[in-house]
């Protein structure tokens, strides 16, 4: 009986189709998917990275183990010919440029603004020191680790540059898992990364169009650093209005789905071509791209998620195992290799633990606080593993230097978690960081802060124009993208006479003011530099309901709305709004904030006296509508009361029972005028027990004077708009104008 063969089996299966291409070429993509992702969930398990388990991935089915193991299959599956070669390559260059893309949107430079001088000299001084290691390293590399004797000097000058890049993306992974991310030395690591990645990139991308020279050619040399310059002077000069503009023209008016990654994907390419005209490589024109795409704030958590969802689920594996597949391991067995291996992994630690050290501690860190800086700087994991493949595919290094220093990222980036655990357990929490901290898990579960983009509908009207400048003055707070529709009709007598566009600006730079003379007040640390607010202006002849029902379908988390026939009566001489805004209420399901004027003119409302009168109760709806308030007291400096009706005890005459009564609404007020304190605005506060709200609102509205009265409300089921009585009744017979908040 035959013996049972199996590499006839895989032959067999390979060479059953005249064109073997292409199962084989689908067999590696399967292979490294399956195999990579499985791998990566186990290095997450064992609290490690999960790129070392697709890069492990590359290392067991490459030449080192399934090489060794079974070489046949190896051989069919991984055929040593160029075609197979260049179609496998081809989908890994493609993996490089989509990683750089990703890396470059998750750069966050208003980190950096943060902590500007402690950054700035840890990321120098961690890579001056390194990159003087690296150079010289490679004087004293053999021959034999070279490609090209002759060529040593760039060879040495990519080595140098090579230990001298941090991988943001490791370090931010650590810093989630141990929950200090959001501390303040969490932030100057991630800064610091920032800075190192950004340099090491534009550094790696000159030395490689050097390199295609085979020369140092310092006229060349001069042109590329000029072009790279220029290049990038221009990219953030004007780059990211035009990738914001391009990205809301494509979300807006095209009905293809998926049409805005399609975009960026497009500009990415078209970058890193530019960049590879320029005479340095495409990794820089992707890079650069992910940052103006990052920092647009058309830039949404969804089309983030769906890109993140493409390159980590199809590009990222099939890189990091083509990598692998690099790697041979084997050569390890000779003494030489293996004390090379060490070395270089000593000596890239020293580099990198001592530069980032010296620079912390010149930026004035203590010295637990440098000790794990330097730690946390010291992991090359994704970045050392591009960096190293791109030296090998335009020749600067051999396979054997390639594995050496694919061995050098693997060791630092898993040594690195647990040393930066037990570093980052030693460093206390202060009582300013411990307030920040608070702050910002309040915001997350708050609807204020997260809102990314809204759209303000008026008319040329008192309530369009009051609308106008309540919704300017939210914006210009958040500092969230805005957009004015405004309705054009033809003006009467009760017209204002003013632009709504005018009247959203003013209110943006009056916020502006406002928000910069606060933040000046705050000394304990310098703030995120957060970009403007940025303001699109839409003018319809159409139908009120028509037009916004067209503009809403683009993608808004919230809507101002200030319309003509905001208040109608209906049969029973009940006051409602009217259809228009009841066609918006209809259609958006986001919340929304209705403006009802009750002066002729809302010039009578002024920016720097808005009085609000805030009535709340424990809903969620009357919390955002708090929230909002709130905003807009912040944009202008306004003044805020809120107020809480409870009803009276059942049991009357115990001071007792009355004291009990009013604990839940106290426990709102202070919820509330925690949320002033956070935002610099003052609140006043104040708790009644009254039978009914109405007549108590009302009566505080009189006598407190007050211009602007912000209601939370639902709306009721049925088959009209209704919000329900006590909002109706304060319509009715309101001194001021009235925002309701509806969600």
């Amino acid at each position: 009986m035959t013996p049972f063969n199996p590499n006839f089996v895989v032959g067999l299966f390979f060479q059953t189709s005249p064109h073997a291409s292409t199962p084989i070429f689908i067999a590696e993509i399967v292979l490294m998917l399956l195999v990579g992702r499985l791998l990566g969930e186990l290095m997450i398990r064992i609290r490690q990275p999960e790129v070392l388990g697709q890069l492990i991935a590359g290392i067991l089915i490459g030449p080192t183990v399934l090489g060794n193991l079974w070489p046949a299959a190896h051989a069919i599956l991984f055929p040593n010919t160029p075609g197979m070669k260049e179609m496998i390559d081809g989908v890994s260059q493609v993996g490089i440029l989509m990683l750089l893309l990703l890396a470059g949107m998750e750069t966050d430079f208003r980190i950096v603004g943060q902590k500007k001088r402690a950054a700035f000299m840890t990321s120098v001084s961690g890579i001056v020191v390194p990159f003087g290691c690296g150079l010289i390293l490679g004087e004293l590399l053999p021959d034999s680790l070279l490609p090209a004797p002759e060529k040593r000097l760039i060879t040495a000058l990519f080595l140098a540059t090579a230990l001298s890049i941090s991988s943001i993306k490791i370090v931010a992974m650590v810093l989630m898992e141990v929950d200090f991310i959001r501390r303040n030395l969490g932030q100057l690591m991630l800064a610091s990364a920032i800075i190192d990645d950004t340099i090491g990139w534009i550094i790696v991308a000159v030395i490689s169009g050097i390199a295609a020279e085979g020369v140092l050619n310092f006229k060349r040399v001069g042109l590329t650093l000029g072009g790279t310059l220029v290049f990038l002077g221009i990219s953030f000069a004007f780059g990211r209005t035009l990738v914001t503009h391009l990205i809301r023209w494509t979300n807006d008016t095209l009905h293809l789905e998926f049409s805005v990654l399609s975009v960026i994907l497009v500009l990415m390419f078209l970058m890193a071509v530019v960049t590879d005209v320029i005479g340095v490589h495409t990794v820089l024109g992707a890079f650069t791209t992910g940052v103006l795409v990052g920092q647009s704030s058309m830039m949404t958590n969804h089309i983030r998620e769906q890109l993140r969802g493409v390159v980590l689920g199809l590009f990222a594996p099939i890189f990091f195992a083509v990598a692998g597949l690099s790697v041979n391991l084997t050569i390890l067995a000779q003494p030489l290799q293996l004390k090379l291996a060490i070395g270089l992994i000593l000596i890239a630690s020293f580099g990198k633990l001592t530069g980032c050290f010296i620079g912390a501690k010149l930026g004035s860190l203590t010295g637990r606080e440098a000790i794990a800086l330097a730690i946390g700087m010291n992991a090359r994991g994704t970045t050392e593993v591009i960096v190293a493949t791109i030296g090998l595919s335009i020749g600067i290094l051999t396979n054997d230097f390639f594995t050496l220093i694919v061995i050098m990222a693997v060791s630092t980036t898993m040594v690195m978690p647990p040393m930066l655990r037990w570093a980052l357990a030693r460093i206390p929490l202060s009582e300013s960081e411990k307030e920040r901290l608070e702050r910002e898990e309040e915001e997350a579960g708050e609807f204020v802060p997260n809102v990314e983009r809204l759209l303000i509908v008026a008319d040329e009207y008192g309530s369009g124009e009051l609308a106008a400048k309540l919704g300017g003055l939210f914006a210009g707070t958040r500092k969230v993208m805005a957009t004015v529709l405004q309705l054009k009709e033809v003006a009467d007598e009760n017209s204002s006479e003013g632009s709504i566009e005018e009247s959203v600006r003013s209110a943006l730079e009056f916020a502006r003011k406002q928000s910069t003379a606060i933040e000046k007040t705050k000394s304990d640390e310098n703030p995120a530099v957060d970009p403007p607010a940025q303001l699109t202006t839409i003018s319809s002849a159409e139908k009120a309901s028509e037009a916004v029902a067209k503009e809403i379908e683009k993608g808004y988390d919230m809507v101002f709305v200030g319309l003509k026939d905001g208040l109608s009566v209906n049969g029973t001489s009940r006051t409602t709004l009217g259809s228009s805004i009841e066609q918006v209420v209809k259609e958006f399901k986001n919340p929304l904030a209705i403006l009802v004027s009750k002066d002729r003119s809302a010039e009578k409302l002024q920016l720097d006296s808005i009085k609000i009168l805030l009535p709340i109760t424990g809903t969620s709806y009357s919390r955002i509508a708090g929230e909002v308030a709130i905003a807009i007291a912040k944009g202008c400096a306004g003044k805020v009361t809120a107020l809480t009706i409870s009803p009276p005890p059942k049991q009357t005459g115990f001071v007792r029972m009355s004291r009990e009564q009013l604990r839940p609404g106290r426990a709102l007020l202070d919820h509330i005028r925690k949320l002033g304190k956070r935002e610099s605005v003052t609140v006043k506060t104040i708790a009644q027990i009254k039978p009914t709200p109405e007549p108590a609102i009302l009566n505080e509205v009189r006598k407190g004077q007050y211009n602007l009265l912000v209601l939370g409300a639902n709306v009721r089921p049925g088959s009209s708009l209704f919000f329900g009585h006590t909002i109706l009744t304060l319509l009715e017979e309101a001194d001021c104008s009235v925002l309701i908040v509806s969600s």
